[in-house]
Formats: C-alpha cells, structure tokens, sequence
C-alpha cells in the first residue's frame, strides 16, 4: 500500500509539473513579481551614447598619449560626487568593528552566529552585526587591547586604534585569467589545461574554478601623511593629523588612498549592498567598480559634443569673470578660484548630466591601466585596457589613468580629453575616486 501511495504521489508531481510548461511551448522559467533596479543612493543615470574620445583642442603638453577616437559606452551609475570622507571613513569603521567581532567572538558567543534558522551549524560561523561592541567594556577592552597603539607610540598618552592593524581580507575573480581560451575546461578531457597566475605571481596549474579567484589583502587606512610627502619644503602638517577625521572636513574629498584601496572600496561596498538585499529576500544589483576611462570621459563631457570642459565652455571662467573649477589659476594663485587646496565637494555647478566636480577638486583614479597607445588598440565599443600588475612587474606596467585634474593642477588637466597616470602604489593628497555601477538593462 505504501509503495501504491508513494507512486501516486511522483505521478501526481510529474503531471502537475507538465501542466505548468505551457501547453508544450516554450514559454521560459516563471519568477516571482518584476524586478526594477531603484535609483541608487546617491548616484546618477548616465545614459548610453557615443561620443569623440580624446582632445577637443592642441596637446599644450604635447604629452601625445590621446588621439581622436569615436566610442560608445552602455548605461551606468555614477556617484553624484567624489567619495567623502565621511563615507570613506564608514568603510575604516567596518574594517575595524570585524576585526574587534572577530576578536570577541572568540570568547563570546554572541558575537558569532553558529547555526542557522532551521537549526543547522554554520561552518565557519558568521559574524552578528546586531550585537553592539561596548568599547569602555571591561571584559572586551582586555581582548580588544592588542588593536590599540602600544604604550611607548601613544602620543600624550591617548589610546588610538593601530590604524596598521585595519586590513581588509577580500577576494575577487580574475576574469582575464578565466576567459583565455587555454585556461577553459575541456569538455572531452574534463579538465583544465591550461596554468593561472596569483596575486604574488606564482604559477600555478588549474585544476578547478579556485585558481582564478584571487584572496587579497590591504591596510585600508588612508596615508595621512601624503600631505608632507607630495611637497617639498611646503608647511602641510595640519592636514596630516585632521583632513581624515575632522568633523570640518567630512565633506571634503577623500585623499590619500591608492589604486588598490579604492578598488577594495568598491568591492567592500558591493558586498555591503548585495548582502542586505539577499537578506531581504531581494535580487542583488551590478557590483560597484571604479569607472573605466572612457565612461569617465562620456560623464564628464555631460552630453555635450566636443565639449572642452564639463561645463562646455572654452574657458575656466564664466562670463562675470568667476572660476568654475578648483585648480591652480593664474601660474599659482591658487585662492582665487575660491579654496587653497581641496574644496567642499558639489561646491561649483554641475554639468549637465548633475555629475559635480568631474574637473578640479581631486584628479580621479579609473580602473584603466595607462598606455600612450592605448587609444589605437582599444575597441570602440566599451574601450578599456586593464592589466592587473603583479608584484615584480616594471613600474611602467603598474601605471593606472587618473582624470580629471585636482587642486594643484593648471587648467590644461581640467579639459575632458586629457589624460595622465599615477603609479597603482601611490597615494596623493591630490587624488580621489568616485564609483559607477552597471545598468541593468539598456
């Protein structure tokens, strides 16, 4: 009888999986609702579009790392502004308060999650974010202690974070290394063929998908001390202690952060988004990255064709004779354009896209990797050269495109079309970052 009933039911299941596949037709995989991407938080719509890549007027440098190109680019997402302090420091005080629930959850349960809601046991377990950290805390300041300075490098003897101490552990997939055709799975040996390289450089043979994601690590801190390393002979030491955590400057820019910091940036704040929407039950959204230098170009010419600057002008000034830009007018005056150094963002008017600040303030990292000829290789539809340097490689192949120009550059370097580098390694007090995300859909 068991058996009787144990067949119905498989026959009953099969049918009723019959009669939901339309008839016969081909009518896809049913979902639950529609999804509709909202607005990130934020960011703006950069619609999709082509346009002239390259210099709109003569190379006054005649750098000749730029030649007139048309491209075209699909839709994103692009922060309003660069990123702030403020927000910056959001991602220090997560970095931070995992590694203190880290500490903690070793000695306190309830800082770990250890089963899940069905009761099963998690292996490794999960940190609990709902569980808040007392830092004055007895008993937690006694584990706690070891992220703190050591006595004899306290300054007036005040208990600081080791900022040395803040790194983040991440890992993200090397898809130039997964889509080399020698590097695919063959299907009639099953197996990998080919070899992969990591982050150190090692060779390594690739024996399944692992070989390709990569675990990374970076001190997350900013260098407070670019301030005094950029200028020789110049009075800076004032922002070295304040530009980071100064309440007065929670607004401003944040500097002082390298290629690599600002690309864990952007994965930190795709996991951060994408792990609250799956806990809500949501589909998750397109990963947060640094713009690649021909979507910073189409977002900074704001629509506008062979637009010399963002505003579209031929001129860094308006018709009642005001700048439009921080950077270094007039061979060195640098206060007249209305800051010494680096500005409240959004201060000047934005372009026509809404994007603020895409000239002066802060020059702006891109996930570009720089080559003079770069232009002449690039395809046009989404152009692009990224190449991921490894430790021993030439400093040549660990230059990264900024754009955009900053405080401390002449007016030359707030035109759409220019474009220079930084070393990937290197932070400046000169250099910010702002972050795009892929449309879903066109």
């Amino acid at each position: 009888m068991k058996k009787v009933l144990a067949l119905s039911v498989i026959i009953i299941t099969i049918l009723s999986g019959c009669s939901n596949s339309g008839g016969g037709e081909l009518v896809g995989v049913a979902r639950r609702g529609t999804f509709y991407e909202p607005d990130p938080y934020g960011m703006l719509f950069i619609p999709q579009g082509s346009f002239n890549m390259g210099p709109n007027d003569q190379d006054a440098a005649w750098s000749l790392t730029a030649q007139s190109k048309t491209v075209s680019v699909r839709s994103f997402w692009m922060d309003e502004t660069e990123i702030t302090n403020t927000e910056y420091r959001q991602f220090v005080y997560w970095v931070r308060d995992s590694i203190a629930r880290k500490l903690l959850g070793d000695q306190f349960e309830e800082f770990v999650i250890t089963e899940d809601m069905y009761g099963n046991e998690i292996d490794p377990p999960f940190l609990d974010w709902d569980t808040e950290i007392e830092w004055d805390n007895e008993e937690y300041a006694e584990i706690l202690d070891e992220m703190f300075l050591p006595e004899n490098e306290r300054f007036f003897r005040r208990k600081e974070i080791d900022t040395r101490k803040l790194n983040y552990e991440y890992q993200w997939v090397d898809m130039q290394q997964a889509a080399k055709k020698t590097n695919r799975f063959n299907f009639e040996t099953k197996q990998y063929e080919g070899v992969a390289y990591n982050q150190k450089g090692e060779e390594a043979v690739i024996r399944d998908r692992s070989a390709f994601i990569m675990n990374d690590v970076v001190n997350v801190y900013p260098d407070t001390l670019c301030w005094i390393a950029d200028f020789t002979y110049s009075f800076n030491e004032p922002w070295t202690e304040k530009y980071f955590w100064h309440p007065g400057f929670d607004e401003y820019p944040v500097v002082g952060v390298n290629h690599k910091q600002a690309t864990a940036f952007t994965i930190w704040r795709s996991r951060y988004m994408n792990n609250y929407l799956r806990s809500k039950g949501q589909p998750e959204v397109m990963d947060y990255r640094l713009p690649t230098e021909a979507e910073w170009e189409y977002a900074s010419r704001g629509g506008l064709e062979n637009a010399m600057y963002p505003w579209g002008g031929m001129y860094t000034r308006n018709d009642k004779g005001c700048f439009l830009a921080n950077f270094k007018p007039l061979r060195g005056r640098y206060g007249d354009d209305g800051a010494q150094s680096t500005l409240l963002v959004a201060s000047y008017a934005p372009n026509d896209f809404g994007l603020f600040d895409m000239s002066g303030n802060v020059a702006e990292w891109t996930s570009s990797a720089f080559d003079e000829s770069a232009y002449s290789f690039t395809h046009d539809f989404n152009p692009t050269y990224k190449y991921n340097a490894l430790p021993d490689d030439p400093h040549v192949m660990k230059r990264k495109v900024i754009r955009g120009g900053s405080w401390k550059d002449i007016g030359f370097y707030l035109q759409c079309g220019t474009r220079t580098y930084e070393y990937q390694d290197s932070a400046k007090s000169y250099i910010g970052f702002r972050c795009v995300r892929d449309y879903i859909g066109n």
